[in-house]
């Protein structure tokens, strides 16, 4: 969930390393304020200042979204759940997080790489200048009807469509 709470207008790579140095200082375990280390020039994650308030909200809260999943609700109200009670996750982090759990259940991850194939393909006919719920959900549906005429999972368009993109997977 930090890797998701940290890649918003950051790089995939500077988040993956922030999280590996978190977790070599046992940020989830012990008191660490993670501020310097998103604002580390060699892994720099942007507005460090915001996003290291809700890792250390998320580390007080964590317990709560466990209970979360540990519930059997359905993937899209699951989604809706962490949208409203983790600060800092949006819709695209709150799937990204899902997906990386094994519990998105053929959600889609709206990023700006899925958002440009989407366009290219035909799917969308503009790429969006924002998100709020109601157009993410919209072009949501819009992603599932077009993987379902590709007979491609939803899943694996979204991976293969990240790949094109930036030329590797990641979680």
């Amino acid at each position: 969930m930090a890797y998701c709470l940290l890649t918003p207008q950051t790089s995939a790579e500077s988040a993956g390393k922030v999280v590996e140095e978190l977790q070599r200082l046992w940020f989830h375990s012990r008191p660490v304020d993670p501020e310097p280390v998103l604002r580390n020039s060699a892994t720099y994650i942007r507005f460090h200042r915001t996003k290291s308030q809700h890792l250390l909200k998320l580390k007080v809260d964590f317990p709560l979204v466990l209970e979360s999943l540990a519930r059997e609700l359905p993937a899209s109200e699951l989604r809706e759940w962490l949208v409203g009670n983790v600060k800092g996750l949006g819709y695209k982090e709150s799937t990204h997080f899902l997906r990386n759990v094994g519990r998105n259940n053929g959600l889609a991850i709206l990023d700006r790489h899925i958002l440009r194939n989407l366009k290219r393909y035909g799917a969308i006919r503009s790429l969006p200048k924002t998100l709020s719920r109601k157009h993410y959900l919209s072009i949501e549906r819009q992603f599932m009807r077009f993987a379902d005429r590709s007979g491609i999972p939803l899943d694996e368009l979204d991976l293969l469509f990240w790949s094109m993109e930036t030329g590797v997977i990641r979680k």
